[in-house]
């Protein structure tokens, strides 16, 4: 069994995704059965190594897959090694079932159509307002000399709220809202009838005037003339007028003034201290479960209306539980009004952008904005499917999307295979949003499901790794909240299929959904290892490379099954595909945070059969390749867990009974490697690469000089590593190394 070189796919920054695959059973698309030697270029294997790599990188902040896990942690200790073991979700997202939504209304938290504000709603908001005063005095003039203002913020910043208060602080009593349905050029119109006497019933008496929402449409724009007859009217009335409206909303030569929403922390205070006394409110701003509500970038509306459930709980109306369930109970409670909205309020393109931006969580926005419109067109499909799938070109006001999603832009690096390249980021505020939007469209929208599918097999088929691993950690996500719809319906036909990617996209999704508590995915895999086809064995294996950890002993024992077997299906192609992945499999557990477990079972297994020997040199040859941050001139890890263990430095996990240390393990397997005529050839190269290595490192060539005497105990070894160290070549034909002849002397002498 030999280790294979590592192969990279080719992997394109940018450009436009590859068609939608079919599914495992059907022939391959036309271009591809047209040209096949691209095809076959297209779905190169990627060895293990690399592919974790790519997991570790790409896969979602939720996740927290490179900080839970360490495939070298037991070795090196450093992240850049990280890997795949168990964990869970961040913050407190349950994706099992849904958290009760809890509401709790108060004065002013509702706003009729149209009608006057009451005096006792005014006056509560006014003891519970909190904003930035500069701001608030500036927009105070403004609204004093030119009696009508636009006031432009996202929706649920407090924006209504707001206008009310700079209506009462001018004094503008009483406070009417206008009806939603006013247009820009109607505007002038809600303030007719100046003829009337003062008395008249026919009349308006108020001085304050609020028109919420306002939503002018492209072709009919709110104008610069439209406020001069508002204001001429306004004037003759001794009335003002605050319009409220989105950011990017249809404007023609006027300026709005941008509200900014106050920090929820400071919403919270003034609305307690408003309703409670100063002690209660100092208290219940104590709590922790008030630090971990604030930490979520809750809107004001949430944050009064959670203020309105502390008041209960300090009066006894409400129990701590009801407190702690809050926040993620408002986080459902938006995520259901976004896809449970008509048409009208918000568009199918937004919803869609909204499940990829859920996917593609802290991944470059364009390319989530590109991969929402690939869902757009399933989702329409779905609605309609004697409609042709239309995608807008232009026309999206990126700041209304992310601001509707309650997302920000952030530059951050992403990795490449280049090495990290800056990248403009769509981010949830809320790092709960992805995972709470996911289970909703899954368990929520059962309809939305067929066009999901077709899109996670389209990403499946992507030529980037960032899309295929987030098409990993999505479907993870919904295997989370239901596993056998997700094992039907997408990751069996992954793993059953033809296409190396396929496989690989099903080998991520189920080590994720392990990672964030899917019950049963060992179970699967062990099954798979031992009784599936080989497209699954292949899966399983890859799988257990990648989450054995957790569990070496059983993962050990799943793959000495599955390479049995192998050696009992074909005994003539041991070294073909499925070998090779056994190897690195055990290669990756060998490098992980159980690496001491892992190499117990090794050498206490090696002789068990021919099948086991194998695989267990095979494995430990490949492992012997990787070195530290991948350089070429890296210090190999396992020469550097063995120095660790020889000179007394503790390693990941303790050992136990009489499994042998690193210090005794590695010069074992070291031993049988190069004496089995199998894989001699594999073990000098490996170690010859590691000699040209000490000829760079001082510390590598110190480390050599340690193991190398503890790999002689007969003549036969002796002579096989002298003549190593007599005959090996420099690099590209350059004389033999200095350092070889100095290794010499050390193994002589011993």
């Amino acid at each position: 069994m030999s280790t294979p070189e590592p192969q990279e796919p080719p992997r394109p920054a940018a450009g436009p995704p590859a068609p939608e695959p079919p599914a495992a059973d059907e022939p391959r698309p036309a271009d591809a059965a047209a040209d096949p030697d691209a095809a076959e270029e297209r779905d190169q294997p990627q060895d293990a190594w690399s592919a974790r790599r790519d997991l570790v990188d790409h896969s979602p902040r939720s996740m927290n897959v490179g900080a839970r896990a360490r495939f070298s942690g037991g070795l090196l200790g450093g992240d850049q090694h990280g890997g795949i073991s168990g964990g869970h979700f961040s913050g407190d997202v349950f994706l099992g079932g849904k958290t009760e939504v809890y509401r709790f209304g108060g004065p002013g938290t509702a706003t009729p159509a149209s009608g006057e504000v009451p005096e006792a709603t005014l006056a509560e908001l006014e003891r519970g307002f909190a904003a930035d005063e500069q701001l608030m005095d500036r927009l105070l003039r403004r609204l004093r000399e030119d009696r009508v203002l636009v006031l432009s913020g996202g929706r649920f910043t407090g924006r209504r709220t707001a206008a009310l208060m700079l209506l009462r602080r001018l004094g503008a009593h009483p406070v009417r809202t206008l009806a939603r349905d006013t247009t820009a050029g109607g505007l002038a119109d809600r303030f007719g009838d100046e003829q009337a006497a003062p008395d008249a019933p026919g009349r308006d008496k108020a001085r304050g005037h609020v028109l919420c929402d306002l939503t002018p449409r492209r072709d009919q724009p709110l104008r610069w003339t439209h406020l001069l007859a508002v204001r001429e009217r306004l004037a003759e009335r001794d009335a003002y007028l605050v319009v409220t409206l989105d950011p990017g909303a249809a404007l023609d030569d006027v300026t709005a003034e941008e509200w900014r929403a106050p920090a929820a922390a400071e919403v919270l205070a003034a609305r307690l201290r408003a309703r409670t006394d100063e002690e209660t409110a100092s208290r219940l701003l104590a709590l922790p479960e008030v630090a971990d509500f604030l930490r979520h970038s809750h809107q004001p509306r949430e944050t009064a209306e959670f203020a309105g459930l502390l008041v209960r709980y300090a009066s006894g109306e409400a129990d701590a539980a009801d407190v702690a369930r809050f926040s993620l109970a408002s986080l459902e409670s938006q995520v259901q009004e976004w896809f449970e909205a008509p048409e009208s309020e918000l568009h199918l393109r937004d919803k869609a952008f909204l499940v990829a931006l859920a996917a593609f969580d802290g991944g470059p926005y364009a390319l989530t904005a590109e991969l929402s419109d690939l869902l757009y067109r399933h989702l329409q499909e779905t609605e309609n499917r004697a409609r042709v799938p239309e995608v807008p070109v232009f026309g999206t006001h990126v700041g209304k999307r992310l601001h509707l999603a309650r997302a920000e832009m952030k530059w951050e690096p992403e990795q490449t295979e280049w090495g990290p390249v800056d990248q403009q980021k769509a981010v949830f505020r809320d790092d709960r949003a992805s995972l709470v939007l996911l289970r909703e469209v899954w368990t929520g929208h059962p309809s939305a499901r067929p066009a999901l599918i077709r899109w996670l097999r389209q990403l499946a088929d992507d030529g980037r790794p960032l899309v295929r691993t987030r098409a990993a950690s999505t479907v993870a996500v919904l295997a989370r909240t239901d596993l056998p719809s997700a094992m039907a319906l997408v990751i069996e036909p992954w793993g059953t299929s033809k296409r190396y990617r396929h496989r690989l996209v099903a080998v991520n999704a189920l080590a994720l959904a392990h990672l964030v508590g899917t019950p049963n995915i060992p179970r699967i895999l062990d099954a798979w290892c031992e009784d599936g086809p080989a497209s699954l064995r292949w899966v399983a294996v890859r799988a257990y490379g990648l989450i054995g950890a957790e569990r070496p002993a059983q993962a050990m024992a799943a793959l000495r099954r599955a390479v049995r077997r192998l050696y009992e299906d074909q005994p003539d192609d041991i070294d073909g595909e499925l070998g090779e992945e056994l190897a690195e499999s055990v290669a990756l557990l060998l490098l992980s945070a159980a690496s001491d477990s892992v190499l117990g079972e090794l050498c206490a297994h090696l002789d068990d059969d021919r099948a086991v020997h194998d695989l267990t040199l095979a494995g430990f040859i490949g492992a012997c390749a990787h070195t530290e941050g991948d350089e070429r001139y890296g210090t190999p890890l396992v020469l550097d867990w063995f120095t660790r263990a020889a000179t007394g430095h503790p390693t990941a996990a303790p050992v136990t009974g009489d499994r042998m240390t690193a210090a005794q393990g590695v010069p074992f397997l070291w031993r049988a490697a190069l004496a089995d005529l199998g894989t001699t050839r594999q073990a000098l190269k490996a170690l010859s690469n590691w000699v040209l290595t000490a000829d760079r490192s001082t510390p590598v060539e110190w480390a050599l000089a340690a193991l190398l005497p503890r790999l002689v105990t007969t003549t036969t070894e002796y002579e096989r590593l002298s003549h190593l160290l007599r005959t090996m070549p420099g690099e590209d034909g350059t004389p033999p190394p200095e350092v070889a002849a100095r290794l010499l002397t050390v193994l002589s002498a011993h």
